[in-house]
């Protein structure tokens, strides 16, 4: 009987482990795609056909994504199930505070390009 709840308790570590190994690769991918649409924007800006802040916005959401994917790497490292477990929900928080940040800045480069300048 006593081997079920620890049984369990592996199946929760590796859970936990995979959801990490998740929000690492993804955020480390998304740092890059913001990085790409800094300098589009930046090549946008100096054609003078648009000017933004959504190259400043990306690249906050590109720290936000860096320590999101430092933060689950650490998770992955850890050997303490609790230090993992907690790492893991702050590296998820601020992945999905990352993720709705970079909706907003699309929103706001959709607005930029579509709305002529006055």
């Amino acid at each position: 009987m006593k081997e079920e709840p620890q049984r369990q308790g592996n199946q929760n570590q590796r859970l936990e482990q995979d959801i990490s190994i998740h929000i690492f690769t993804v955020s480390s991918a998304m740092v890059g795609v913001c990085l790409t649409v800094i300098g589009l924007i930046r090549v946008v800006i100096s054609l003078g056909t648009a000017d933004t802040l959504a190259d400043d916005c990306l690249a906050m959401d590109a720290l936000l994504f860096l320590i999101s994917c430092l933060l689950s790497y650490w998770a992955l490292r850890s050997r303490g199930w609790r230090r993992m477990h907690r790492l893991e929900r702050l590296a998820d928080g601020i992945f999905i505070f990352a993720m709705i940040g970079m909706v907003v800045v699309c929103t706001l480069i959709t607005y930029t390009i579509t709305v002529p300048n006055r």
